[in-house]
């Protein structure tokens, strides 16, 4: 099996010495191939999500240019970068981590939560599946974690900022803008969907969970 570095590397090593920057993946290019082929790896993540990250630095450049300035003029329009952009960079981020070679079992404190807030692991799996391949347009399938209610949520994110639910914590993330599985798939989103199904980390999703509990 190809070595696979630890689930948190990516989250801790995308912001260095007051830049965000892209970290590198947590496994190579063929190691999620035949559901996930190396060259839409490759230039989903050299390309696409390198794209984000110099958004999201160059809109911070701007925002702090105009603070100095004082011409607050484009404000509008740099705070709509700032939070595509800076969404963008962090549901990649985790989009990496949502995936492993094989896949992975759920693990006991996932499967509980699952259970509590959906009545099954499987009726959550199947919602989930159901959501992301019925996102409008360009967007993101969302498990997450509510704080305030101990209770998991299934979202439809369109684009990368739209149609969250504030205070949340996403643990799983599965990308479906066409850039994400155009090469393999074509225009087959649910042919998608359903192969990241099978390289699911639900491991790193239990982690997440975990993390946002405590």
């Amino acid at each position: 099996m190809p070595d696979v570095k630890p689930a948190t590397s990516l989250l801790t090593t995308s912001y260095q010495n007051g830049q965000f920057v892209l970290p590198s993946l947590p496994y190579d290019h063929k190691a999620l191939e035949p559901l996930y082929d190396a060259r839409t790896l490759e230039i989903h993540h050299t390309k696409h999500h390198a794209g984000y990250v110099k958004g999201l630095n160059t809109t911070l450049d701007k925002l702090a240019a105009a603070r100095k300035s004082g011409d607050y003029g484009a404000v509008t329009a740099l705070s709509r970068d700032l939070a595509f952009h800076g969404s963008g960079h962090v549901l990649h981020c985790l989009f990496w981590n949502s995936m492993t070679p094989g896949g992975s079992k759920t693990p006991e404190m996932l499967a509980v939560a699952m259970k509590d807030s959906f009545g099954s692991v499987e009726a959550g799996q199947a919602q989930f599946a159901a959501a992301t391949k019925a996102v409008e347009g360009s967007g993101w399938g969302v498990l997450a974690y509510g704080p305030v209610s101990d209770k998991l949520f299934i979202l439809q994110c369109e684009k990368h900022q739209n149609l969250a639910v504030w205070g949340v914590v996403p643990l799983l993330v599965c990308d479906v803008w066409e850039h994400a599985y155009y090469l393999l798939y074509q225009n087959r989103r649910p042919d998608w969907v359903d192969a990241f199904m099978k390289l699911a980390n639900w491991e790193f999703a239990a982690q997440r969970l975990a993390e946002a509990r405590e």
